[in-house]
């Protein structure tokens, strides 16, 4: 399989597509900074939420209990899952005593994280997603490239060709209003045949045993409503305590997320109407191994804006699919590996560690120094390529001794400046999309001693 900077390679062969990519992420991140400034204690609510987080991952056994026996008594029927596996296999079964054939799904990372799609299609299930970006890259046979934002990596003339195969609509169609209209009036005759809808969870009450669900289209709303039985998956992570905390989780989500002030909808599922069902499966799938895992636990406070991606050079101008993860961008090279250490061990790499990422997390996750402690682990579990392992040991021995260290420093500059093609050739990984700098007369070293000698 290939690694993030082949992957990424690939994307960056189409230099048009990489810059519009790169300045619309830009310009979400320029709007959630302008939202943010719009409210005085937007620091207080990052460490609020921040410190609530903080708390329920230190008190986890027992909001999770509490929340199923309040969910219980609401009458919505609590599954557990231990991995991705089981998670499909819970819902498979619940759609095939139901006689479901086909289900309506709204958006939902977790799902993405456990294949369910893919699962459920070769076990005869039709699957529809309702998110306009989701049925997009569905459509194209993708998956998503962002988790707020699926196909932004889609061009509007793309995407009408898509419809154009798919929905019908006239070739050369680009207009994004005509499209989204030709998707609703497809989307439509799916809500209102499919018995069965699935979810995810945005955020889980213990304290009432509730669900919230947060979208913009109103999708998941109208297929958890007109459809008999409601499936909501949810990684054990989305609980919160009590209900007066949506206040300051609401109040960054949409923010962080888009730029905008509130999400369109926001909705609570506390329990089913009548002769209908509601079922929530909770899933581990590695979140325990997270939790214990000191250094890394705090990454199970993201609440999944999307934020560090936006902000991410690297995630900018390499594309969602270079992570070839569920989760792309910071906060997925964080996940990812937690859960196959080998497979993943590139992601951490795929990174400036510039801090971007941290500093627009709305629940104040340190992104880039999990990533830099990530890259030790990966290290030191012998998984980096051999040719880097002996570059790195090279390094090492090099700066360990000052003599060595001066001799290779003389020993470049003269190779830059009389044999500069043993460098500045394609062979080299680094100088591939760099223009090498002018060779510096003398060393840093040298400069410094004759300056301090002369007390400037």
């Amino acid at each position: 399989m290939k690694d993030h900077a082949a992957l990424a390679d690939i994307f960056n062969r189409d230099e048009e597509r990489v810059s519009w990519h790169d300045d619309t992420l830009w310009f979400v991140r320029e709007k959630r900074d302008k939202v943010s400034k719009d409210i005085e204690d937007w620091e207080q609510l990052r460490n609020a939420a921040s410190q609530i987080k903080d708390n329920v991952l230190s008190a986890l056994d027992r909001y999770l209990i509490q929340f199923e026996k309040n969910a219980l008594k609401n009458g919505v029927i609590v599954h557990w899952a231990a991995d991705a596996l089981e998670h499909n296999r819970i819902v498979l079964s619940l759609l095939k005593k139901a006689e479901v054939k086909s289900m309506v799904k709204s958006k939902s990372m977790l799902t993405e994280e456990c294949h369910l799609n893919e699962f459920l299609i070769e076990n005869g299930i039709e699957v529809i997603d309702t998110d306009l970006g989701e049925r997009i890259v569905q459509l194209a046979n993708e998956a998503p490239s962002h988790i707020v934002l699926p196909c932004i990596h889609k061009k509007k003339e793309e995407i009408g060709e898509i419809f154009h195969e798919f929905l019908g609509t006239p070739k050369g169609l680009s207009d994004p209003q005509q499209l989204t209209e030709a998707a609703r009036q497809d989307l439509r005759e799916k809500f209102l045949t499919r018995k069965a809808a699935l979810t995810g969870v945005n955020f889980a009450i213990a304290e009432t045993g509730e669900f919230v669900v947060c979208t913009n289209e109103g999708n998941a709303d109208m297929g958890a409503h007109l459809a008999d039985i409601h499936i909501a998956s949810m990684g054990f992570e989305k609980i919160i305590p009590e209900r007066k905390h949506l206040g300051v989780f609401l109040r960054l989500l949409a923010r962080s997320a888009t730029g905008q002030p509130i999400t369109t909808y926001s909705s609570h599922f506390k329990r089913p109407l009548k002769n209908k069902e509601i079922h929530i499966v909770i899933v581990d799938n590695g979140r325990t191994i997270q939790l214990g895992r000191e250094d890394f636990r705090n990454s199970l406070k993201c609440i999944r804006c999307g934020a560090c991606m936006n902000t991410c050079p690297v995630y900018r101008r390499s594309g969602g699919h270079s992570y070839h993860t569920a989760i792309a961008g910071p906060i997925g090279s964080i996940l990812a590996p937690n859960l196959d250490m080998e497979k993943y061990k590139d992601l951490p790499f795929a990174s400036t560690l510039c801090g971007s990422c941290t500093n627009v997390c709305p629940v104040k996750i340190d992104i880039h120094q999990q990533l830099y402690k990530w890259r030790q682990v990966i290290v030191q579990s012998g998984y980096t390529d051999t040719s880097k392992t002996i570059a790195m040991k090279g390094m090492a021995f090099t700066l360990s001794s000052s003599r060595i260290f001066d001799f290779a420093g003389k020993s470049m500059r003269l190779t830059l400046k009389y044999i500069p093609f043993a460098i500045n050739n394609q062979l080299n990984p680094w100088y591939k999309n760099r223009e090498m700098p002018e060779v510096p007369k003398e060393s840093f070293k040298k400069w410094y001693h004759q300056n301090r000698k002369n007390g400037n």
